[in-house]
């Protein structure tokens, strides 16, 4: 998976230094061509000349060190690098990417490079914790960085705690893993639904669910990291989709959520519908808001239209994957479910169950396709949840040679 890969290793001063030695090594082994650029701070734990050695390359320190007039050396490695990998990433260098600031050879080239960046942090375990830091990593994480979380246990300052660089081997089986995960859905046309639908009662009131959308942007951030277009078609949520391979359709009502499905599904390959619509309406609504009553009030509802029901009947070649959110025997109910609404798999999980219900960020489900073939997925964050689905997906789509 790395071999030939142009990585550059950006090495930021910390005493987690010598693990880069180790981590360039491991690289290099592998096949891939390192080029390693240090800060002015890194070379005061480790020479420049071991990283030399072991990656059989100039290693990048200055600027303004200009060894071939032909080039601008920040800007040739920049251009080089299809994998840039940061470790140790100290706080510092981190809130730099942060704020766009490029005062050293590191930072500069990393603004101007194209190549996914991986970033490896390693600090004490309070500057880890701290709320810079944190709203830094999120930010550089919306923008499309991907962190490679530190471990657990006794560091140099004398903390034991979570700060400590992640092993070299971990890091590259993580890298690994995710170069190979990016051309997954290669090709492929997703649409995911998520969220809730509100139904509209009077200008102040609406009939709506607990659900926070949570598990359909997952799916839609990973499909997207996956290599996939998507097409988001989300209830009201106070979330933000951060992909830029993810067009994102914003609709309130179960009916404007129906009219939008329908129209971008023809063009698709895969359709998850995760989203929590409301079964029923209210058959009466008030332009004005409904004044209280001294008495009881009574609201007649009506059904809305069934989306899931409604592609199912639709449906020519797409992969038609459906979520079924139960309180009890929800495998029967959920089997139920994928028969008669033609689906080819469907995600059924129990939301009375601890850490899958609405809202939170860990999931358990099961996930069924129409063959019968059941996996259980255990507890796990929504975005590993969101992985596992994606691959089981993929396999049984190259299982029918769609």
């Amino acid at each position: 998976m790395l071999k030939n890969k142009n990585i550059l290793l950006g090495v930021s001063g910390g005493i987690a230094v010598y693990k880069a030695c180790d981590l360039t090594s491991k690289l290099t082994q592998q096949g891939a061509n390192v080029r390693v650029m240090m800060t002015e701070n890194a070379t005061k734990f480790v020479s420049p000349l071991t990283f030399q050695a072991l990656s059989r390359n100039e290693v990048y320190i200055d600027t303004f060190i200009e060894n071939d007039p032909n080039k601008i050396a920040h800007i040739d490695v920049a251009d080089w690098a299809e994998i840039a990998i940061i470790a140790p990433a100290t706080a510092n260098i981190i809130s730099k990417l942060a704020y766009g600031i490029a005062d050293d050879m590191l930072s500069t080239t990393l603004l101007a490079t194209r190549a996914d960046i991986y970033v490896a942090p390693a600090m004490n375990v309070h500057m880890y914790a701290h709320p810079a830091v944190s709203e830094n990593m999120q930010k550089l994480d919306a923008w499309g960085y991907h962190f490679i979380e530190p471990g657990a246990g006794y560091l140099a300052c004398g903390y034991v705690g979570k700060g400590r660089l992640e092993e070299p081997q971990t890091i590259i089986d993580v890298i690994k893993n995710h170069q190979k995960n990016a051309t997954l859905l290669q090709g492929k046309k997703v649409l995911v639904s998520a969220g809730p639908t509100r139904e509209l009662i009077d200008p102040v009131r609406f009939l709506t669910n607990r659900s926070s959308g949570k598990m359909g942007f997952s799916i839609a951030e990973t499909a997207a990291q996956f290599g996939a277009d998507v097409t988001l078609v989300t209830g009201p949520v106070e979330l933000t989709a951060h992909h830029p391979n993810i067009t994102r359709v914003d609709v309130v009502s179960a009916e404007d959520m129906y009219e939008a499905m329908l129209e971008h599904y023809p063009e698709t390959d895969i359709v998850i519908k995760s989203a929590a619509v409301s079964d029923y309406r209210p058959k009466q609504t008030f332009d004005q808001k409904v004044k209280k009553q001294s008495d009881d009030m009574q609201i007649e509802l009506e059904r809305t239209k069934d989306i899931l029901q409604t592609l199912g009947e639709k449906k020519t070649s797409q992969f038609l994957v459906g979520f079924a959110a139960e309180t009890e025997t929800p495998l029967e109910y959920g089997k139920g479910k994928l028969m008669k609404k033609n689906l080819d798999a469907i995600v059924i999980n129990n939301v009375s169950e601890e850490g899958a219900g609405f809202a939170g960020d860990t999931n358990i489900v099961t996930y069924l396709n129409k063959e019968g073939q059941q996996e259980n997925l255990p507890l796990a964050t929504k975005e590993k949840i969101a992985g596992q689905i994606l691959h089981l997906i993929m396999k049984d789509m190259k299982d029918e040679d769609r």
